[in-house]
């Protein structure tokens, strides 16, 4: 398999308290891979540990196949903790000093100042950034050396729902770009919109890992919607693929068999003619799974 990182009973302990205890993880090349917990699960403990910032107790890790390196560490861009800046200088010049520590060319500093949305402030210095600004900044940071890996602590924590949207956003172009990206957050609702894969840890345990698609399917669902509901609900009973029909206040949620689609249920309608006001594919949600997941683990 093509794992960009893979974690052996990785374990961290301070005292009798266990952060992490025998982690098992494996992430693919291209994925985006949500670390998703509650405070105090472990999430930052791991991503230290993965970027040898912390000790391990025990365990191990391999980045790209190996023992981690020197040179596997300027493949990571990251961002953990607050970004750490100099107020008074400004954007452009923050990141020509970064660039010298990183020892990588400064010709890409327009490039990353665009990607984040940046470029027309980059003469401003850091102490006029708007929190989430802030955090444009140190992605660009971390991209400085067109890393192929991105590890990102908390990205939108403490950031207003348009400082939210903006880093998602960020976040999903580069991913479009082929970058593997590893991220910490307890926003169950932004893990859902930009991770491919998660897995969920608690009090430094790994409760499950598994694609967002593959943790969803039991959840999807279709609504449909009729002028009466009734004949709506008994014609669908004798819908081959229709497993289930719960009847919401103005509407129909079907659960069918994977294959079914709109199209079919919609022609189906009409064959008996019934016109559909509503007729839709609901995704489910990644917040049911989560609980669901602990309550299975309690």
């Amino acid at each position: 398999m093509d794992y960009i990182l893979e974690t052996k009973q990785l374990t961290k302990q301070y005292g009798r308290l266990t952060a992490l205890n025998q982690l098992d993880l494996s992430i693919k090349k291209g994925m985006v891979f949500g670390l998703l917990g509650p405070n105090g699960s472990g999430k930052t403990t791991t991503l230290g540990m993965i970027l040898d910032v912390i000790k391990p107790n025990s365990g191990s890790y391999e980045w790209f196949g190996k023992a981690p390196h020197a040179d596997s560490r300027k493949k990571i861009g990251a961002i953990l903790e607050t970004p750490c800046f100099y107020p008074y200088l400004s954007a452009e010049r923050n990141l020509q000093i970064i660039a010298k520590i990183k020892e990588c060319p400064t010709s890409r500093i327009d490039h990353v100042l665009k990607e984040v949305g940046l470029f027309e402030r980059k003469n401003d210095s850091f102490k006029t950034y708007s929190l989430g600004m802030k955090q444009r900044l140190a992605i660009a940071s971390a991209l400085l050396a067109d890393p192929p890996v991105m590890i990102l602590d908390e990205p939108t924590n403490g950031l207003d729902p348009q400082g939210i949207v903006e880093i998602r956003e960020i976040i999903q172009q580069i991913a479009a770009t082929g970058k593997t990206i590893v991220l910490a957050s307890h926003l169950l609702d932004e893990v859902q919109k930009v991770c491919t894969d998660f897995c969920v840890l608690r009090k430094g345990e790994k409760l499950y890992q598994g694609s967002v698609e593959e943790a969803l399917s039991d959840q999807k669902t279709i609504e449909v919607a009729a002028s009466d509901l009734s004949s709506l609900a008994q014609l669908l009973e004798n819908l081959e693929g229709v497993k289930k029909i719960e009847k919401l206040p103005e509407s129909l949620s079907l659960t069918t068999d994977p294959s079914i689609t709109t199209e079919q249920i919609n022609a189906y309608l009409f064959e008996h003619g019934i016109t559909a006001s509503l007729l839709a594919k609901k995704g489910g949600s990644l917040e049911k799974q989560f609980l669901k997941i602990l309550n299975e683990n309690d």
